[in-house]
């Protein structure tokens, strides 16, 4: 089993993907919203959000105490 890894590592980095999120959001809101926009691209930006979401509760959870130590 994974020591379990810093916890101010895991604050830093779960900042830094909540961000990242962020800004693919406003990304994807200003290229749907223009009708010449390249859709394969829009596509991957949201695949990368959903990817990031999954990220973030991952590293969510890890912060979680686990109660049966």
């Amino acid at each position: 089993m994974q020591p379990d890894p810093d916890p101010a590592t895991l604050a830093r980095r779960l900042v830094e993907l909540r961000e990242e999120h962020r800004d693919l959001d406003t990304a994807i809101a200003k290229l749907a919203g223009d009708p010449k926009c390249d859709q394969l691209h829009l596509s991957r930006l949201k695949k990368r959000k959903l990817k990031l979401k999954d990220m973030i509760a991952y590293f969510e959870n890890q912060q979680i105490p686990d109660l049966d130590a």
